[in-house]
């Protein structure tokens, strides 16, 4: 039978955790906003180099793909390091799993994978994990994230044969959700150079370059390849602070409800205390009248 000290006690016990549930939660929230800031900074640089795409291509052939057909594709896929945030990773594995286990993928794909809590789930499904990355811890850790998946990926393109780079990561659709998604990085699509090419040139003066067409191009392809694992992981980021913010409302919910059960309790055994107590100081005053 539980006593006053220690329903006391797990009170007390629920009360700390709903603090560090709350704060968790704003954190959460603030963590949010800067990756949404930092994605929507990206906007104006990327406008800058669909620009480019477009001085480079405006009149031409459309550049040849030179990717090997018969290579392997590379993933990298985006989850977490850290915990309570839901089925966060799990959901991005199972999103990603049917395209990695394709069985008309001759050979497997390989695999970069970004936070060691989604690592586990793909080498336990026979995942050919690569490389493994740290999640960032704010936004300014991103370029260096960045910067350290792009040689990677240049080398695995160099000795494996790539033949396309595809990322899954979550994109945040509520305060509280989000969903996952994939894009194609590499090699860029057709339709979508062709798109770059006969878009119309917001001036009367198209810019003129003196440089190499293909040196450039390829300068371009990789500043789009870097922007785009930049939002990938911001997204990815706030996503995972969202799934964070359901799993702390759900924990918080959980902690209220276990408070009013505690506090229900422990004011029925005070209250029956307190009236045994009144009892027996009735009863001594009873026998003392009864014994003059």
């Amino acid at each position: 039978m539980p006593t006053l000290e220690g329903l006391r006690h797990q009170i007390e016990t629920a009360t700390d955790l709903h603090s560090i549930v709350t704060t968790m939660k704003t954190l959460a929230a603030v963590s949010i906003h800067q990756y949404e800031e930092a994605v929507a900074a990206l906007g104006e640089y990327h406008r800058t180099i669909e620009l480019g795409f477009q001085i480079l291509l405006r009149g031409t052939p459309l550049p040849s793909d030179d990717s090997p057909a018969s290579g392997r594709p590379l993933a990298i896929l985006f989850g977490s390091d850290q915990g309570m945030c839901g089925r966060f990773n799990e959901e991005i594995v199972a999103f990603a799993q049917p395209a990695l286990s394709d069985a008309s993928e001759k050979p497997a794909p390989l695999l970069m994978v970004v936070g060691a809590r989604a690592e586990g789930p793909l080498r336990e499904r026979g995942g050919d994990v690569r490389h493994l990355y740290e999640v960032p811890s704010s936004v300014s850790e991103i370029t260096n994230l960045v910067q350290e998946l792009l040689p990677d990926i240049e080398r695995l393109r160099e000795h494996e044969a790539v033949s396309r780079l595809t990322v899954y990561y979550h994109r945040r659709s509520s305060a509280a959700s989000f969903t996952p998604f994939q894009r194609q990085l590499l090699p860029i699509q057709p339709e979508r150079l062709a798109g770059y090419r006969d878009a119309r040139w917001p001036s009367p003066c198209l810019p003129q370059f003196a440089s190499d067409r293909g040196r450039l191009f390829s300068q371009l392809v990789r500043q789009q390849l870097f922007v785009s694992l930049f939002q990938a992981c911001a997204e990815s980021l706030a996503s995972e602070n969202a799934s964070r913010i359901a799993a702390m409302q759900s924990a918080e919910k959980n902690i209220e409800e276990r408070l009013e059960t505690f506090q229900g309790a422990f004011h029925r055994l005070r209250q029956s205390a307190i009236t045994e107590e009144l009892l027996e100081v009735v009863s001594g005053f009873e026998a003392l009248r009864a014994g003059q």
